[in-house]
């Protein structure tokens, strides 16, 4: 099938950044962005680029390069569904907060209301491209679904799963290390193939069957927080001894068997993916009984919340064993640096920890606005929302956070806190001033010699 029209569901962290870099190497495509959310359209459109809904480092320019001529963004749903030959699903599909499977399956009732849609509106031949993070079997219910219409429309379904990082996403889109589209069509394969393949070269698009793709994508995230939970297990040992987390991981990550990615120690993994996909991998385990098999996955996740809670109680038992009444300043809110998303991020959580404890909380983060660390705050139904606002002010400036703060909490790696004043913010703070560098992104001998208490992870 020739494809001249494209229609992405879903205008979000996936949906947004693949579909503007398909639509800048595809010219003669026209690709459409439509979503419910009409606050998030009219941020897509906005004539001032630095305004979109999504910060993503490149993004902005492609959007600006492509909006108007080939990418298009509306609240359109139905027109952009008839129009296009080709659809990709890319909605949400947070972990299940209730019912059978609640806190480890997915939720796929979007995907199923996305199916429904494009059901109900289509009279001409579709594919539909999951691109959704999504648990094995979801293109058979997909399936299932679509042709059970009633209607004479065929459609072809493919699972192309995202392999991408928040922060570079651009990058990763433009030089990726492989392409997976899976599916039983070999037609509708080669349809998608020849897209991707106007930039990327066919021996990195890899052809397999669905449900080795849809498990391709939750196992390659399992590995990667698997490698995170590992470091920062290890980086718990260092601290009981003389070694340094960093040296370790260094000598680990120079045996090319291992390789020196994601062993970075930290305050724990974040984000939208490595979490759920490990809980749905989790959920599928234990769904066929394979214990052994769950067990060990889970004890990622477990390893993660026990990172991120040893993190608090450090700084709390290091405060003399209380934080009431005092200011703590947060440097970050976002889960990674060069991201604006919060989903899961360790500081939504070792904030909750320190409210807990009667603390002030300052934050500062470059990408992330006061609205977004209350509803952070306020979704985890921990206090009352009055409480949180109160509790936590967001601020704009990173000097101001600091005045008679206690401490100092890094929970983002952000460049810029590489490059601040630190006897500015130290002659700001009350002392003993603390800083509590949870991404070891500062120089211990350097803070030291300003007068800084200085802790960090596995050191």
């Amino acid at each position: 099938m020739k494809i001249t029209k494209i229609c992405c569901i879903g205008a979000g962290y996936v949906g947004g950044p693949t579909m503007a870099v398909i639509a800048k190497k595809n010219p003669n495509i026209k690709v459409t962005i439509v979503d419910i959310n009409k606050e998030r359209i009219a941020a897509w459109n906005d004539k001032d680029v630095s305004k979109l809904p999504i910060y993503e480092p490149g993004l902005a320019e492609i959007v600006e390069e492509t909006r108007g001529k080939n990418l298009f963004f509306s609240t359109e749903i139905d027109k952009a569904i008839e129009e296009s030959e080709m659809i990709f699903i890319s909605v949400n599909t947070p972990t299940k907060t209730y019912g059978k499977g609640k806190g480890m399956a997915a939720d796929l009732k979007y995907v199923e209301l996305c199916a429904r849609n494009i059901a109900d509106v289509a009279t001409t031949d579709k594919i539909v491209v999951e691109k959704s993070t999504l648990p094995v079997r979801t293109a058979q219910a997909i399936k299932s679904i679509l042709h059970n219409t009633g209607s004479e429309v065929n459609f072809q379904i493919l699972s192309n799963p995202e392999f991408l990082a928040e922060g570079t996403a651009i990058q990763d889109l433009l030089n990726p290390d492989r392409v997976l589209i899976g599916g039983e069509s070999e037609e509708a394969i080669e349809s998608l193939a020849n897209i991707y393949g106007s930039w990327v070269p066919q021996e990195q698009i890899l052809r397999t069957n669905v449900w080795s793709s849809e498990l391709s994508k939750l196992t390659a995230n399992a590995f990667l927080a698997q490698r995170i939970s590992s470091i920062n297990a290890i980086s718990e040992l260092c601290e009981h001894t003389e070694a340094n987390v960093n040296e370790v991981a260094k000598a680990i990550g120079m045996d090319s068997r291992i390789g020196p990615k994601f062993l970075n120690a930290s305050i724990g993994f974040g984000g939208s993916c490595f979490q759920k996909d490990i809980l749905n991998l989790v959920y599928i385990a234990r769904s066929y009984n394979l214990n052994a098999v769950a067990d060990y996955w889970e004890q990622v996740i477990i390893l993660n919340d026990h990172q991120k809670r040893r993190f608090s109680d450090k700084l709390i038992s290091t405060l003399y064993n209380t934080v009431s009444g005092k200011k703590i300043a947060m440097l970050g809110w976002a889960f990674k640096k060069d991201t604006n998303d919060t989903r899961e991020s360790a500081a939504i959580y070792v904030a909750d920890h320190l409210l807990n404890e009667q603390a002030n909380i300052a934050v500062y983060d470059p990408k992330v606005n006061s609205k977004k660390v209350q509803a952070d705050l306020n979704y985890l139904n921990t206090r009352s929302e009055e409480e949180n606002n109160e509790l936590v002010k967001s601020y704009s400036d990173p000097y101001e956070i600091s005045k008679d703060a206690h401490a100092i909490a890094i929970m983002t790696e952000w460049d810029e806190f590489k490059t601040y004043d630190w006897k500015k913010i130290y002659n700001q703070m009350k002392k003993p001033a603390f800083i509590f560098d949870g991404r070891n992104i500062l120089d211990k001998a350097e803070m030291t010699k300003i007068g800084f208490e200085y802790s960090s992870i596995g050191q």
